[in-house]
């Protein structure tokens, strides 16, 4: 059984959905024991700036989700190709380029972790 989960959200700007399922789902896991990570790739990095806005519905979710420890990080190729590096860097959201400038998702798997990409 996975004890160890990260949480891709690639989710595009119409998929609310999903980025949101991606911090409901997180803090679920955590609060029962579970080690979770949560990544922001793709399409994905512009939730950040969506998320910490405090106008955003769900701005309280995404606040919560920070205060847990959970949130690893942003891919930073994807943060730049989107053009929100800025935001996910005034979010003080670590940014990752470890594998050809997007995060690795080899190194978390061979630390056990789970993916699921939302």
């Amino acid at each position: 059984m996975a004890d160890k989960f990260l949480i891709v959200v690639q989710a595009e700007s119409q998929e609310r959905a999903k980025a949101l399922h991606a911090l409901l789902y997180g803090q679920e896991l955590h609060e029962a024991g579970y080690d979770v990570q949560i990544m922001f790739d793709g399409a994905g990095t512009t939730w950040v700036k969506e998320f910490k806005n405090p106008e955003n519905k769900y701005f309280d979710v995404y606040k919560h989700v920070e205060k847990l420890g959970i949130i690893a990080g942003a891919c930073e190729y994807c943060a730049n190709a989107f053009g929100v590096i800025d935001q996910v860097k005034e979010a003080n959201v670590p940014l990752f380029g470890d594998a050809g400038g997007h995060p690795s998702l080899v190194k978390y798997v061979k630390k056990g972790y789970t993916p699921l990409i939302l």
